[in-house]
C-alpha cells in the first residue's frame, strides 16, 4: 500500500527540514511504543473535558476537523410556473426566463444530490486507548476502536473510518483531519485490524523519520517495529 506521505524537503542540504506534523509524529511513536511495552500507567495524564469509561485512559488531545461523504440536497427542488400578461413579446421572454431559472434551479439539485466530502466543522478530538472522541455542538463522535468498519491513513493527516451510525441507522464515512491522524489509524489498526496491509507495511510512518529524528537530535522510539514484534 502507497505511503501517504510525501518525501520531506531538506534545509539546503544540510540538516532534514522538521515540520509541527513531524513533531505529532515523534510523539505519536513515543505513544504507542509504551503501548506496546504496556507502560501507558506511567505516562503523564493528559487533561480533557470528555467523558472517559472506566477502566480507559486519554493519549492526546488536539485540533481536528470533521468531513462527512454526503449530499448536501435530495435532488428536489421548487419549479416555478410563470403566468405573464402583456405583449407577446414579454409574455414569451418571461416564459424563457422562467425556463431558465428551472434549468438551472435542476442542475444545481442533481449537483447537490451527489455524494462529496462536507466540512461539518471544526473541534477537539481527545484520542484515549478505546477510542476518539470528536468534541462539536452540532456533529460529535464517539468512535470505539472496536465498533468501526473500515479505517486508513489517506494522507498524513487524515484519519478516515466508516461505520454504521446507530443514531440514524445509515452506513457513515468520515474523516478527522488532524495532526494525531496516524495515532488514531495505528490506535484502530491494533485493536480491530491487526492485518491492515499499512500496519504491516511500516506506511503509517514516513519510511525515513526514524532517521531525521537522529539526525536532527531527537532519537525516535522504534513503534513501528515494536508493533510488528509485538503483534498477536
Amino acid at each position: 500500500m502507497d505511503s501517504p506521505f510525501a518525501p520531506p524537503p531538506s534545509d539546503n542540504g544540510h540538516r532534514p527540514a522538521w515540520s509541527a506534523l513531524d513533531e505529532y509524529l515523534w510523539h505519536s511513536c513515543d505513544i504507542i511504543a509504551d503501548l506496546v511495552e504496556k507502560r501507558i500507567d506511567r505516562r503523564p495524564l493528559v487533561a480533557t473535558m470528555a467523558r472517559l469509561e472506566p477502566g480507559d485512559r486519554a493519549l492526546a488531545v488536539g485540533p481536528a476537523q470533521r468531513l462527512t461523504w454526503r449530499a448536501i440536497g435530495d435532488g428536489s427542488y421548487a419549479h416555478q410556473n410563470t403566468f405573464a400578461f402583456g405583449s407577446p413579446a414579454f409574455v414569451i421572454g418571461s416564459m424563457v426566463g422562467s425556463a431558465v431559472g428551472n434549468s438551472a434551479r435542476r442542475r444545481a439539485a442533481a449537483n447537490n444530490a451527489q455524494p462529496r466530502w462536507v466540512l461539518d466543522g471544526p473541534g477537539e478530538i481527545t484520542v484515549t486507548t478505546s477510542k476518539v472522541y470528536f468534541g462539536h455542538h452540532q456533529c460529535p463522535l464517539d468512535l470505539f476502536w472496536g465498533g468501526l468498519d473500515t479505517v486508513d491513513l489517506v494522507a498524513p493527516d487524515v484519519f478516515q473510518t466508516s461505520f454504521q451510525d446507530i443514531n440514524n441507522h445509515r452506513y457513515t464515512t468520515v474523516q478527522l483531519r488532524t495532526p494525531w491522524a496516524s495515532l488514531l489509524f495505528v490506535l484502530a489498526a491494533i485493536t480491530a485490524f491487526p492485518a491492515h496491509p499499512r500496519l504491516l507495511g511500516r506506511s503509517w510512518l514516513p519510511p525515513d523519520f526514524e532517521n531525521r529524528c537522529a539526525q536532527i537530535g531527537r532519537p525516535c522510539r522504534p513503534a513501528a517495529r515494536l508493533l510488528l514484534e509485538h503483534r498477536h
